[in-house]
């Protein structure tokens, strides 16, 4: 493994030697293991800049990417100021991997098809042809269809990012948004569409709302360390007993992290009423965007029904 003092030393190392970056390695490692990968790794250079969380003069929020996921779910002034991401961190995986997986890691992982993730099958996303969890066995796959490959993005806290508007910082390249960080699905070779020695530096989430209720929920098939078929986080101002905003956002869905603006449109404005939560939750059911397939079907409902339970939780939930 490659010890690079500087990100351009770390870019470069890449470049050079066909490898792939590494920061946590709780995916990179799994790869390795299973036989996927056999590149050389290069280690991010372990920089001040590259961890922490700093409130800014303009009441925006930085973390660096290599800061831990544990230790965003337990920072006291993002609890209180950005609950879906904190939720959302606390929720996933295991308390091992939370400790060593990082921020950057968890945004920048590998897709869990168990077709890509077996060496004796191809498929585009390891330079093959073909999708053969299409016409193979895809029960956890995507039930938005967006393109050639249907496994669904992997990466939980990018679905609360997204849900905050938040801006993606990479070296040599600039700002992003989440959504450009991963594009529009279409493209089957990719996870998300930074090039190989392109490092991701840090996030930068807007000044917090006041009021703001959040909530987090992953459906799954175990009760511990399983990852999810279908899950949401949502973000909720209520004054006067009106939604005054929302946002809604899922994964394990598509083969992107997805906004909800239809459920959020179905609920902007009105009382958050049991009737209203409904509505709203069933409206991405009630679009031509849910296009299942044939062992997918169930997550029609099943992303319905997760996306009211945060909707329900979100609104019930104290402020801080």
């Amino acid at each position: 493994m490659n010890q690079p003092r500087t990100l351009d030393e770390a870019a470069a190392a890449v470049l050079d030697n066909g490898a792939e970056l590494r920061a946590g390695g709780t995916d990179t490692t799994a790869r390795r293991r299973g036989g996927v990968t056999r590149s050389a790794s290069v280690q991010i250079p372990l920089l001040p800049a590259l961890h922490g969380i700093t409130r800014q003069a303009d009441g925006t929020t930085r973390i660096g990417a290599l800061t831990g996921v544990a230790e965003i779910s337990a920072a006291p002034g993002l609890q209180a100021d950005y609950p879906a991401l904190t939720k959302t961190a606390g929720a996933l995986a295991t308390p091992q991997i939370r400790t060593a997986g990082t921020l950057g890691g968890n945004l920048l992982q590998h897709n869990r098809c168990w077709y890509y993730r077996n060496p004796h099958f191809s498929c585009y996303r390891d330079g093959g042809e073909g999708c053969p969890a299409r016409t193979g066995i895809h029960l956890h796959a995507a039930v938005i269809d967006q393109g050639p490959c249907i496994a669904p993005n992997p990466s939980s806290i990018a679905i609360a990012l997204l849900s905050y508007d938040a801006r993606i910082d990479v070296h040599e390249l600039g700002t992003l948004s989440v959504a450009d960080l991963y594009g529009d699905g279409s493209d089957p070779t990719r996870d998300h569409l930074l090039a190989p020695e392109q490092i991701l530096t840090a996030v930068t989430l807007p000044a917090p709302l006041p009021g703001e209720r959040a909530a987090y929920n992953r459906a799954i098939s175990r009760a511990k360390a399983e990852w999810p078929l279908v899950e949401a986080v949502a973000r909720v101002t209520v004054s006067d007993d009106v939604v005054t905003a929302v946002a809604v956002a899922a994964g394990g869905i598509a083969h992107t992290p997805l906004r909800l603006p239809e459920v959020e449109d179905a609920l902007l404005g009105r009382e958050p009423t049991p009737e209203n939560l409904l509505t709203a939750a069933t409206a991405t059911a009630a679009t031509e965007r849910c296009s299942p397939l044939p062992q997918t079907r169930y997550k029609v409902e099943l992303l319905r029904d997760t996306v009211l339970d945060v909707l329900e939780k979100a609104v019930g939930a104290e402020t801080t």
